[in-house]
């Protein structure tokens, strides 16, 4: 049986290093290899509830169901999320801990490292073999002495690291050989190869390139995966959304122009607030033939709001600044404008609420809402996080929840129940993230939604969302086993990194 470890470290943010995990998570369960993900330090806005109460990152949950087990607060023990610029609440074992700045994140340095190293050992213990995802880059020089999710965690568990580069972004070569170079020799000691990411065109022409790199680091290329349109993941940050909006529908739904004229098509809009969270959860609607998904973000684009058949508002890290930013673009205004459905999540749902007291996330004390629901917001120290079951449309409805604010409705203002949450007319409102993953509850909600908009679109009968994501994960293991040196990769797990492996200056030069 395969025993060991492996970390995946990637050249930047968004090389690849949660797909590739996910992948080799998946091919390794095939193999029937006992198979957990783990990142040390993870830094998003998109989070998942575990079954003991846990918050943790929505990428390692994707990789916890691509090994085919139960995701743990053990697999992503410490969550970075983002409030502002500058300040970020941590959650550490899937509790908060405090809300920081980058200064103050240094006292809790000692003890943040010591829990995620805990936290590996367990899985070590517990799993034949524990697939590592790095954070950003192994070579952010300015941050490596307080890492623990690069080399940091490869360093003190004497774990081997693989580097990911983006070859579509350009500059692959220089982006690995320089990532190598840049490190310490003891770091240097433990990077044991590469792959390359997301490559579109004849493979032959990449070999004068690969022959060099191997012959400059003295390390193997393990493999070339090729460009796959349609392949998605949950992502960690609302940056990736730039280049997934043409793919975002997973070779089903569509993602495009609002504006069509069609009856039988549905137009989605999702407003992208500087500060949107859990905005996975659209993805279900995305993957639904005729349902046309596209992310409004900016006063240019207001139009589409009133084109659109559904609005939504997704869920937020700083509901009141999110607020203010659509009061200040305009797009508020629009919001109030519509006639047509609303639907808004968490955050988005506390933005409908006629007043919102907080004096925890923002401290801003009593702030207007935009008064589309019935209800008021106050913010709890306390964060609630839940994985609730309910009943909508005669369809039960599993979900989660992560949030400081408490919604109340308001007495004798005929709102109707709707998921913990309440409907007023053409206007939903939910605590509940991923609501739309349950497949009868979405296309009961599609078809109100449809009805209320004058719309002809009928949703397609069979689709299912978590078939859809199995075969994606399935994608990933594929491209694993047929485009990687699969028996190389599983020796490096077994066996570590090699000894005697180049160093290169001006990183390893005392």
């Amino acid at each position: 049986m395969v025993k060991g470890t492996l970390l995946v470290a990637g050249t930047a943010s968004d090389a690849g290093k949660s797909v590739v995990t996910a992948g080799i998570c998946r091919w390794l369960a095939r193999r029937g290899v006992r198979v957990a993900p783990f990142k040390a330090q993870n830094m998003s806005l998109n989070s998942f509830v575990t079954a003991d109460g846990a918050e943790i990152g929505r990428a390692q949950v994707a990789q916890a169901q691509a090994a085919g087990v139960e995701p743990t607060a053990d697999m992503n023990p410490i969550l970075l999320k983002p409030g502002s610029d500058r300040r970020s609440q941590v959650v550490v074992l899937g509790r908060p801990l405090a809300d920081v700045d980058a200064m103050e994140y240094g006292t809790y340095r000692d003890h943040l490292r010591t829990v995620a190293l805990e936290s590996f050992n367990r899985l070590r213990s517990s799993y034949d073999v524990v697939v590592c995802e790095g954070a950003g880059s192994p070579a952010e020089i300015n941050l490596r002495r307080g890492d623990i999710a690069n080399m940091g965690l490869a360093r003190a568990a004497d774990v081997p690291v693989v580097v990911v580069g983006d070859i579509d972004r350009g500059g692959v070569f220089a982006s690995l050989y320089g990532t190598l170079a840049l490190l310490d020799a003891e770091d240097q000691a433990l990077i044991s190869g590469f792959l390359i990411n997301k490559f579109r065109g004849a493979a032959e022409l990449l070999e004068p390139g690969l022959d060099m790199l191997r012959q400059l680091t003295g390390r193997p290329v393990y493999g070339v995966l090729p460009w796959l349109d349609g392949l998605w993941m949950d992502l960690e940050d609302s940056l990736a959304l730039d280049g997934r909006l043409p793919t975002m529908a997973a070779g089903t739904g569509t993602a495009g122009d609002l504006r069509s004229g069609t009856s039988e098509v549905l137009r989605v809009a999702v407003v992208r607030y500087p500060r949107i969270s859990n905005f996975t959860d659209v993805d279900a609607l995305a993957a639904e033939p005729g349902v046309v998904v596209r992310f409004v973000t900016s006063p240019a684009e207001i139009a589409e709001l009133h084109e659109a058949d559904l609005v939504i508002l997704p869920g937020s890290r700083a509901t009141v600044a999110d607020l203010e930013w659509l009061r200040r673009t305009g797009l508020a205004a629009a919001l109030l404008a519509r006639s047509g459905p609303i639907l808004g999540v968490c955050g988005g749902y506390q933005m409908l609420a006629r007043s919102i007291r907080d004096e925890v996330e923002s401290g801003a004390g009593l702030v207007e809402g935009l008064g589309l629901l019935p209800v008021t917001v106050e913010f709890a120290a306390d964060k609630t996080l839940s994985r609730p079951v309910g009943e909508a449309y005669g369809c039960r409805v599993a979900a989660y929840e992560i949030h400081h604010g408490i919604v109340t409705v308001m007495d004798g203002a005929g709102a109707e129940p709707f998921l913990d949450g309440c409907r007023a007319g053409a206007v939903w409102g939910t605590t509940w993230h991923g609501a739309l993953e349950n497949d009868d509850f979405r296309r009961a909600f599609l078809t109100d939604v449809a009805s209320t908009a004058g719309r002809d679109f009928v949703p397609t009968p069979g689709i299912s969302f978590a078939a859809l994501r199995e075969r994606h994960l399935d994608a990933l293991g594929d491209l694993i086993e047929q485009y990687v040196d699969t028996d190389a990769l599983l020796a490096l797990v077994e066996k570590g990194a090699p000894a005697g492996l180049l160093t290169l200056p001006p990183g390893g030069t005392p």
